[in-house]
C-alpha cells in the first residue's frame, strides 16, 4: 500500500498494528473458550457412554431372567412339547406385558414363528437374525425387525434338546433415548444408527423420517475404522459437533448397530457469547480513540518534516533555502543538518560545473564547454563566421612515450595556454589525449584557414616543460559551422575528421572534405539496426540437421541466423557478421542466437526430439572472459546438447587466452567443433592444443569428391586424423548420393548439406523432425 503523507501511513500503522493485537487476543480468548468446553463435553460424553453401558447390561439382564424363567416352566415346555399355541401365547403376552417389551415371542427350530405377543413386529426378522441365535445358551443384542432396532433377548427351550428360543425384545425408540439423554449432566442428543445393507446409517428412533446421516454415516464409519473409542470432532447433517461412537452388540452380524452421543458446539459456547460481543465491542471502542490519538500525533510530527519538504522542493530548484525549528528534538537537528547540506551543495554545484567543463587533467575547457562557446559565438555573429578547429599533436604516442604521461599533460596544458596568448578571440578546449580544439570568427574560410596556419606556427615553437625542452609538430582540422551539417552534425566531429584528412595527405591542414569522407553510415546503420530488427522478427535462426551416416537418423542441427532487412530485403551473413566483428556488435548477436537457439531446442524437446545445436562463435569473443560468462550461464538453462563451432585460425591471435575459454567450455560440458577446416592454414600445434569433440570438412572439399582424387584423398586422410585425435567428423555441403556414399565409406560419422535438408526455420524444423524417419529412409 502506497500513502501520500506520512501522518495516514503513522495512523493506518498504528491501528492495524493494534487490531493485530486485538485479533491475536480475541482468537487466544476463543480458542481457549472453545477448548475449556470442548473438554467439558468429551467428559459429559465419556460419563454418559458409561452410564449407556450400565443401563443396558441391566436390560439385558432384566430381559434373560424373565425369558429365562419362561423357557425352564415345566408347563410352558408341555405346552411346546403339545403345540398348544393358545397356552404359549398366553404365557408370552403375560410376560411381555408384566415387564413391559414391546415384543415377545417364539420361535422353532425351523424358523417360524410359533406364537407371539403382537407378533406382527416379527414378520420381518431376517434368516442372518436367525442363524445368530445360540442353540445351548442365551443370545442377546440389538435386532432388526419391520426397519426397527429393538434390544433382544433370546433363551433356547430345551425339551431336552433344543426346541426353540423364547425371545423378549424392547424397541429402542425415541423416547428410550430420551430417557438416557436425561441421566446425562449437558443436553446432549442421543441415537441409534444401524445400516441392515452397505451404505448409509439410519436412525433407528425417527426411522423413514430421519434427516440425511451422509456426514454422521462418514463420521461413524470413520470412527470404526479407526477404532477411537473417545469423544472426537464431527460434523454432520446439525452441524459441527463433540461425538462419542459405541459399538452394540448385534444378534445379526450382518446388520451392525451403534450409539451415537453428540452435542452441538453451538450449544456449548452459547454462555460465552455475551463475553465475546463486550470484548469486540470494547476492542472497536479502543480503535477508534487510538486513530483519534495517532492522527493528531502523526500531524504534530509531521509539520515541520512537511515543511522540510517544501525546502527540500526549492533547494532542487537552485533556490538558496534554510528551514527554522521551533523545537529542540531531533526535527530541530535534522534541520540544521538540512541548513549545513544546502549550503555544502551550492558549493558542491559550484564545484561539479567547473569539472563539467574543464578537463581534469590540465584544467582546460573541454569539449562541453567548447560546445557552449560556439552557440554563443553563432549568436553572435551567425553560423556564417564560426569556424572551429581540431589541431593535434603528430606522432603523439612516440612523444608520450619520450616524455612520460605526467609531462605529456603539461604539455598539452602548455599548448592551450599559447592558444589564448595568439589570440583573445579564440576559444579553445582539449577534445582528446591529444587533440586541442578551437572556435573563432573569420570573414571566410580562406581568412579562417590563414588564421589556422598562424596558430599552428605559433604552437609549434620549442616549449620548456621543467628540466627539457620540447619540439612538437601540429596538424590542423577545419570545419565552417553552417556548412556539411547534414553529413556530420557537429561541427566538433567534422573538424576532427579533418585533422585525420590532413594527416593522410601529409599536409600540415586540411579542411573537412565530404567526399573524400563519403558515407560510412550506410552500412554501419545495419548495426544500429540489428537490435530493432531482432525484436521486430526480422532477424530468425534457421537450422540446418545434421545427420548421423550410421544411426541413419538426424541427431542435431546447425544454428544459422538469417536477416531480412524491412527496405534493403534479404540480406546474406557475410555482409551483416563481418560488419559486426569490426563494430564489436558479434557479442550481442552472438548471445542473441544462443538465446534463440536454447529456445529452439527446448521446441524440438517438446515433441520428442532431443537434439544437439551447434552455434557458430566468432574468433573475436574467444578472447573475451565476459563472454564466455554469459555463454556458460546461458547454457546452464539448455535442455540438451549444445556445441560451439569455432575455426582453428580463432585461436592464432591470442592463443593462450583463446585456449582456455575453449577449455572452460569443454570443461562446463558444451561440445567444441572445429569448423571449417582445410580452408585456412591449418596448425596441427594448435589443433592438437583445442579441447574439441567434432571436426568439420569444409563444403570445398565435399564438392569435388565425385571429379578430385586428390579432394577425395584428403578428405580420407582428414577423417582418421580426426579419429585418432579422439574426434567426431561432420562433412558440410552434401549434395548428391554419390558424396554421401563415399564419406559413408571413409567413415565420416554425421553429413550435413542440402541432401539432407536445407536450413529452415524451427516451425518448418519441427514438422520435418516430426517425419524424419521417412527423411532417413529417402536419404538411405
Amino acid at each position: 500500500m502506497t500513502f501520500r503523507h506520512l501522518r495516514t501511513k503513522l495512523t493506518v500503522l498504528y491501528a492495524g498494528l493494534f487490531a493485530l493485537v486485538l485479533l491475536v487476543i480475541t482468537g487466544v480468548v476463543y480458542s481457549a473458550i472453545v477448548g475449556n468446553a470442548t473438554k467439558v463435553v468429551r467428559g459429559e460424553l465419556a460419563a454418559s457412554g458409561t452410564v449407556f453401558d450400565r443401563i443396558w447390561a441391566l436390560r439385558t439382564a432384566q430381559l434373560e431372567n424373565g425369558a429365562g424363567l419362561l423357557s425352564r416352566d415345566f408347563g410352558f415346555r408341555a405346552a411346546v412339547a403339545t403345540h398348544d399355541g393358545a397356552t404359549i401365547q398366553s404365557a408370552l403376552e403375560n410376560l411381555r406385558v408384566r415387564l413391559g417389551l414391546d415384543t415377545a415371542f417364539m420361535i422353532g427350530v425351523d424358523g417360524s414363528i410359533i406364537a407371539a405377543g403382537d407378533a406382527g413386529q416379527v414378520h420381518n426378522l431376517t434368516p442372518a437374525a436367525l442363524a445368530g441365535l445360540q442353540p445351548d445358551d442365551a443370545s442377546s443384542g440389538v435386532v432388526i425387525m419391520n426397519g426397527a432396532p429393538y434390544q433382544a433377548v433370546a433363551v433356547p427351550v430345551l425339551a431336552p434338546a433344543p426346541v426353540g428360543w423364547v425371545v423378549f425384545a424392547a424397541r429402542l425408540d425415541q423416547a428410550q433415548m430420551k430417557s438416557l439423554e436425561q441421566l446425562s449432566a449437558i443436553p446432549l442428543d442421543a441415537s441409534i444408527l444401524y445400516r441392515t445393507s452397505p451404505g448409509a446409517w439410519r436412525d433407528g428412533a425417527l426411522g423413514d423420517h430421519a434427516r440425511d446421516q451422509t456426514r454422521t454415516s462418514r463420521f461413524v464409519e470413520t470412527a470404526l475404522k479407526s477404532g477411537v473409542a473417545s469423544p472426537v470432532a464431527m460434523d454432520d447433517a446439525a452441524g459441527k459437533s463433540i461425538g462419542l461412537v459405541k459399538p452394540l452388540d448385534a444378534v445379526d452380524q450382518s446388520a451392525p448397530a451403534v450409539l451415537v452421543l453428540r452435542y452441538p458446539l453451538a450449544r456449548a459456547l452459547a454462555p460465552y457469547r455475551l463475553l465475546l460481543g463486550a470484548l469486540v465491542l470494547i476492542g472497536f471502542a479502543g480503535l477508534g480513540l487510538l486513530i483519534v490519538g495517532s492522527w493528531a500525533l502523526a500531524r504534530g510530527v509531521t509539520r515541520p518534516i512537511s515543511a522540510l519538504e517544501e525546502a527540500a522542493r526549492r533547494l532542487q530548484e537552485g533556490e538558496t533555502v534554510s528551514v527554522v525549528a521551533e523545537t529542540h528534538d531531533e526535527i530541530a537537528r535534522l534541520a540544521d543538518r538540512f541548513n549545513s547540506m544546502a549550503a555544502e551543495i551550492g558549493q558542491r554545484q559550484r564545484r561539479i560545473t567547473h569539472m563539467a567543463m574543464h578537463d581534469a587533467d590540465t584544467d582546460l575547457p573541454n569539449r562541453q564547454s567548447l560546445e557552449r562557446e560556439i552557440a554563443a559565438l553563432a549568436q553572435q555573429a551567425g553560423e556564417d563566421h564560426v569556424f572551429v578547429a581540431a589541431i593535434g599533436v603528430d606522432r603523439f604516442n612516440h612523444v608520450r612515450g619520450a616524455i612520460g604521461h605526467a609531462l605529456f599533460g603539461e604539455l598539452i596544458k602548455a599548448l592551450g595556454r599559447r592558444v589564448g596568448q595568439f589570440s583573445n578571440e579564440v576559444r579553445t578546449a582539449r577534445l582528446s589525449t591529444s587533440t586541442l580544439g578551437a572556435a573563432f570568427e573569420a570573414a571566410d574560410l580562406g581568412a579562417a584557414t590563414q588564421l589556422i596556419e598562424r596558430l599552428c606556427s605559433a604552437m609549434e615553437q620549442p616549449l620548456r616543460l621543467g628540466c627539457n625542452t620540447v619540439d612538437v609538430s601540429l596538424s590542423a582540422g577545419l570545419a565552417s559551422l553552417a556548412e556539411h551539417a547534414e553529413i556530420v552534425a557537429s561541427a566538433i566531429d567534422r573538424a576532427t575528421i579533418g585533422l585525420d584528412q590532413a594527416r593522410e595527405s601529409r599536409r600540415r591542414s586540411a579542411v573537412f572534405d565530404s567526399e573524400r569522407y563519403g558515407d560510412p553510415a550506410s552500412n554501419l546503420s545495419l548495426m544500429s539496426e540489428m537490435r530493432s530488427s531482432i525484436d521486430a522478427g526480422h532477424m530468425l535462426l534457421h537450422h540446418q540437421p545434421k545427420f548421423d551416416l550410421r544411426a541413419r537418423a538426424v541427431v542435431g542441427t546447425e544454428a544459422l541466423v538469417r536477416w531480412t532487412h524491412p527496405t534493403r530485403g534479404f540480406l546474406v551473413p557475410d555482409l551483416f557478421i563481418g560488419m559486426a566483428e569490426e563494430t564489436g556488435h558479434i557479442r550481442a548477436l552472438t548471445e542473441w542466437v544462443l538465446q534463440q537457439a536454447i529456445a529452439d531446442q527446448r521446441a524440438m524437446a517438446a515433441i520428442g526430439q532431443a537434439q544437439a545445436v551447434s552455434v557458430n562463435i566468432s574468433g573475436r569473443l574467444l578472447s573475451d572472459p565476459e563472454f564466455a560468462d554469459v555463454a556458460l550461464a546461458l547454457v546452464e538453462g539448455a535442455d540438451g546438447q549444445i556445441c560451439f563451432e569455432i575455426t582453428e585460425t580463432a585461436v592464432i591471435e591470442n592463443p593462450e587466452l583463446a585456449l582456455a575459454i575453449i577449455a572452460r567450455f569443454a570443461g562446463a560440458g558444451i561440445q567444441v567443433s572445429i569448423d571449417d577446416y582445410g580452408t585456412g592454414l591449418s596448425s596441427l600445434a594448435y589443433l592438437k592444443q583445442i579441447r574439441a569433440n567434432e571436426l568439420k570438412i569444409d563444403k570445398s572439399f565435399v564438392f569435388a569428391l565425385n571429379d578430385s582424387q586428390r579432394d577425395a584423398l584428403l578428405v580420407r586422410s582428414t577423417i582418421d586424423l580426426a579419429h585418432s585425435l579422439g574426434l567426431k567428423v561432420t562433412a558440410e555441403g552434401v549434395e548428391t548420393e554419390t558424396a554421401l556414399a563415399l564419406l559413408t565409406g571413409m567413415g565420416c560419422d554425421l553429413a550435413q548439406g542440402y541432401l539432407i535438408a536445407k536450413p529452415m526455420p524451427i516451425n518448418q524444423l519441427l514438422s520435418f523432425l516430426s517425419h524424419e524417419d521417412g527423411a532417413a529412409k529417402s536419404v538411405g
